[in-house]
């Protein structure tokens, strides 16, 4: 190869009439005095190689360029700014493209395809929580509601912040899978809307040339392959739920009521406690205003710590305390579970057209409750998804629920259940 390149130089000198490094040649001397008193806009040959050529540009700088002819169509090719390329150097890049050429190559649409290439590949590096960012700051500005605005990039952070460090070019159906599965059945509304909001951005991300092939968010002949489809989900809901426009409302009618069944529903709507939970609370679980379900008394078996609100606290302050449990029925024992119910339903009878659920119109349950407060979390707050299922008593597994089970959470958790008292007391003002 080394041989053909050298035969291929002399032949070309020969062919025009010239040997290459003829005594015509400039020095680099000589060059280096063009290029200070040269007239800008203006070219000169500097020998050595055919068409090699220093430029001065009308703005004073110099560089090198080949003007030759490739597939019989004159070309220039730009070898470099004169400071930073020696005369020499330019010289041999200039046989070896000219070399090139003569093999039949195209060196300037080689560098425009690498240059494509390399933008590309860049565009293809870019990260979720890039996209999303650049995706809102051009598609928030439709929105005249500020709520929604803040409410579109928290759904986003609070359940997709797995994918914030995936490159969006790479984002694949697993991916998906994972944010999505863990709420699906739990969060219909909520999954719901974080497809379709994934879906925008990753529709987005391709349309900027950022990934490309299937949108994995992407519902008609994909997701609805894997998961269940939104309306029989929503026939499977069986704890109908008030809706959050509705819970103040409530609660306030809740506060005017009396009784021992009252005050355990208003407890339980102001921890997000399981009916059970509450009838069976004792005093000696009440500890530092954090009740303590031992894990004997709790569904996962784990002991459930609850941060309790100043409303809580002020609840418990005010009841007697004859026996052991809390909230006794009159002969001492357990309430009834039905004794809740009933207590929500005389509610809800006076108002016949309030309090049903937001997707099967059936009357809000006890149970419903804490749907309620997940839906509240999700919706109108920027706490971790983590730190509400917590709060709630369900089992996550991840490194940051752990995190949020350790003692120095537990004050960002008591902020939360003050908040969500303050929710149902009408006196909530998210920092949106």
């Amino acid at each position: 190869m080394i041989c053909q390149y050298k035969e291929s130089i002399l032949l070309e000198g020969i062919l025009e009439g010239r040997m290459p490094l003829v005594k015509s040649s400039l020095t680099a001397f000589e060059v280096k005095r063009i290029a200070e008193t040269a007239a800008s806009g203006t070219r000169h040959s500097v020998g050595g190689v055919s068409g090699l050529e220093l430029q001065k540009s009308r703005s004073g700088s110099c560089s090198w360029v080949l003007r030759t002819l490739i597939n019989g169509k004159r070309r220039e090719i730009g070898l470099g700014s004169f400071n930073s390329v020696s005369l020499k150097d330019a010289r041999e890049e200039a046989k070896r493209l000219k070399y090139d050429i003569r093999l039949g190559n195209d060196p300037v649409s080689e560098r425009s395809q690498r240059r494509l290439d390399a933008k590309i590949a860049e565009k293809l590096e870019l990260r979720f929580s890039e996209a999303v960012e650049l995706y809102l700051n051009h598609k928030l500005k439709e929105f005249q509601n500020p709520k929604h605005r803040q409410q579109w990039r928290s759904t986003l952070s609070t359940y997709a912040a797995k994918l914030n460090e995936r490159r969006v070019s790479e984002i694949d159906l697993k991916d998906i899978l994972d944010i999505l599965k863990p709420i699906w059945l739990s969060k219909t509304v909520t999954a719901s809307r974080l497809r379709g909001r994934i879906e925008k951005i990753l529709d987005w991300a391709a349309l900027h040339g950022h990934r490309s092939g299937e949108n994995p968010a992407r519902w008609k002949g994909n997701l609805e392959l894997t998961l269940q489809k939104q309306s029989a989900l929503k026939n499977q809901k069986n704890q109908p739920a008030l809706m959050l426009s509705e819970a103040a409302s409530w609660y306030s009618n809740l506060r005017k009521r009396s009784g021992i069944a009252t005050l355990a529903l208003e407890f339980c709507a102001l921890t997000a406690a399981r009916s059970g939970e509450i009838r069976g609370a004792k005093w000696t679980e009440i500890e530092n205003n954090f009740w303590i379900i031992p894990a004997e008394r709790t569904k996962t078996s784990r002991e459930h710590r609850i941060a309790l609100s100043k409303r809580a606290v002020h609840l418990l302050t005010h009841l007697p305390k004859n026996g052991d449990l809390i909230f006794p029925n009159s002969r001492g024992g357990q309430l009834s579970d039905a004794a809740l119910s009933s207590c929500m339903r005389r509610i809800q009878k006076e108002f016949p057209q309030m309090y049903l659920d937001r997707e099967s119109k059936r009357p809000a349950v006890p149970h419903g409750l804490r749907s309620t407060f997940s839906d509240w979390a999700a919706e109108k707050t920027e706490y971790p998804f983590e730190m509400a299922e917590i709060a709630l008593g369900h089992k996550v597994g991840s490194a940051t629920a752990r995190a949020y089970r350790r003692m120095d959470m537990l004050q960002k958790r008591v902020k939360m259940m003050e908040d969500w008292s303050n929710f149902l007391e009408g006196k909530f003002r998210p920092s949106l």
